[in-house]
């Protein structure tokens, strides 16, 4: 077959940046928004989960299952969710799962047992499953491939800059006006956020009055995310689709290696207040204040990652190294967290910690290589088992860690396990991710 030949002129024109309209970072900043708002209901536990644990005298393998309970519903539905967002459209589906989540995060302020505590969190994790993978497609959908690995560094810092402001504030809540009022304040946050959403996002660039005819032109240079693909996904069987995903060495590469990365995240959003106040002996103000700073080094994190593996990109570096080598410098440098055991200086300890997440950052550039990597008509498929891989770690770390401080006293052998996980990321990207091109399906 013959390959046309693209003039410098031509390149230079696809590859030039339009000046009539710029829609898509309008959809960035909602896409920042959601995911802020996101973490922040499944995060909100974490803070408030010390005094739960005194009101209703639980054991930390108790307070595990709470913290965890959120991820077994929330990872088992992570293929059903990213064919449910193949299905109506990540608009439609992330807008109906903002209300439920937002609800069930409200219904918070009104329990008082343990069970309806675990119930709830099911719910949430229920209603939260379509976020990401929902993510993944809208910036399949709107952003040029150049544009990709900076577009999902932006809807992830999201997730540290609401948890770096939120977690004081809410701290301040908790000790001023209980517990439930941490639920309460967030579940509205969403609520009114869900307004913004339904009469500001589109699922495709047509279909936004917003973009002009260039920046459409120059979101589809690629060629590779047309209506025609996308639309594909509605007519392909599930189980096919998942033999074609099960199948590639890359795909099970970057599942190995987000289920460590969600492993290191999730004891950030579970147990680390807690290691803070009981293993590190911090009050729950203090806790809130100096437990902000990793959240704001992972945002630095995945902000650094995402803008410097596009400008690798740009530079004339491979797309297979320009995405490989950010997540596997993340995966290297988070066992750093083991250090944390070895002193109780709090400077120290946040120092380490802060180095950890911030390293844990740039391992989200894994959506990126997703989204490079993945068949275009099962990118919401691929985004859910993507998904799923981060949430089974997810659902396995708070657990874990519950059982290993009822057992030890102390969540030292916790961090090891994270630190292990870690190591096992950074083995999966090194030998099984031999490229990152798109698949074949």
């Amino acid at each position: 077959m013959s390959r046309a030949v693209t003039s410098p002129s031509a390149t230079a024109e696809r590859t030039a940046r339009p000046a009539s309209s710029r829609a898509r970072h309008g959809l960035l900043v909602s896409l920042f928004a959601i995911t802020a708002i996101n973490y922040l209901d499944r995060t909100n536990m974490a803070v408030a989960l010390p005094h739960i644990t005194d009101e209703f005298n639980l054991t930390a393998t108790e307070a595990g299952l709470v913290l965890s309970a959120f991820s077994w519903v929330y990872a088992a539905l992570q293929v059903p969710g990213g064919w449910f967002v193949d299905r109506i459209g990540p608009r439609l589906a992330f807008g109906y799962a903002m209300v439920g989540w937002s609800l069930c995060t409200v219904a918070f302020f009104f329990a008082r047992s343990f069970g309806v505590v675990v119930g709830l969190r099911v719910g949430l994790g229920l209603f939260e499953t379509p976020a990401f993978p929902a993510n993944n497609r809208l910036v399949s959908n709107w952003f040029p491939s150049r544009e990709r690995g900076r577009a999902t560094a932006w809807y992830t810092a999201g997730e540290y800059v609401g948890l770096a402001v939120a977690v004081p504030l809410l701290s301040l809540l908790v000790v001023h006006f209980g517990w439930p009022s941490v639920f309460l304040a967030t579940g509205v946050v969403g609520l009114l956020f869900s307004v913004v959403w339904w009469t500001r996002v589109y699922d495709t660039p047509e279909r936004s009055p917003r973009v002009s005819a260039e920046e459409l032109a120059y979101i589809r240079q690629d060629g590779d995310s047309s209506p025609e693909e996308r639309n594909a996904a509605a007519a392909e069987s599930t189980w096919r689709g998942l033999a074609v995903l099960a199948r590639s060495r890359r795909m099970w590469g970057l599942y190995i290696a987000q289920f460590a990365n969600a492993s290191v995240l999730f004891f950030f959003l579970t147990w680390f207040p807690s290691y803070l106040v009981e293993d590190k002996h911090m009050d729950t103000i203090k806790a809130g204040f100096w437990g902000s700073l990793p959240y704001l080094a992972a945002m630095a994190g995945v902000l650094i990652a995402g803008w410097g593996s596009d400008r690798l990109l740009r530079s004339g570096m491979s797309r297979t190294r320009a995405r490989k080598l950010p997540v596997m410098a993340g995966l290297c440098v988070a066992p750093i967290i083991m250090a944390a055991n070895f002193t109780d200086s709090a400077p120290l300890v946040i120092l380490f910690m802060s180095t950890a997440f911030f390293a844990q950052g740039f391992m989200q550039l894994g959506w990126a290589a997703l989204s490079d990597i993945a068949p275009v008509r099962l990118m919401g498929l691929a985004g859910g088992t993507f998904s799923f891989a981060a949430n089974l770690g997810g659902a396995l770390a708070p657990l874990l860690i519950g059982v290993l401080i009822d057992r030890t006293g102390s969540m030292a052998y916790g961090l090891v396990y994270i630190a292990a996980l870690a190591v096992a990321g950074f083995l999966a990207y090194a030998f099984l991710i031999d490229k990152v091109e798109r698949l074949d399906a």
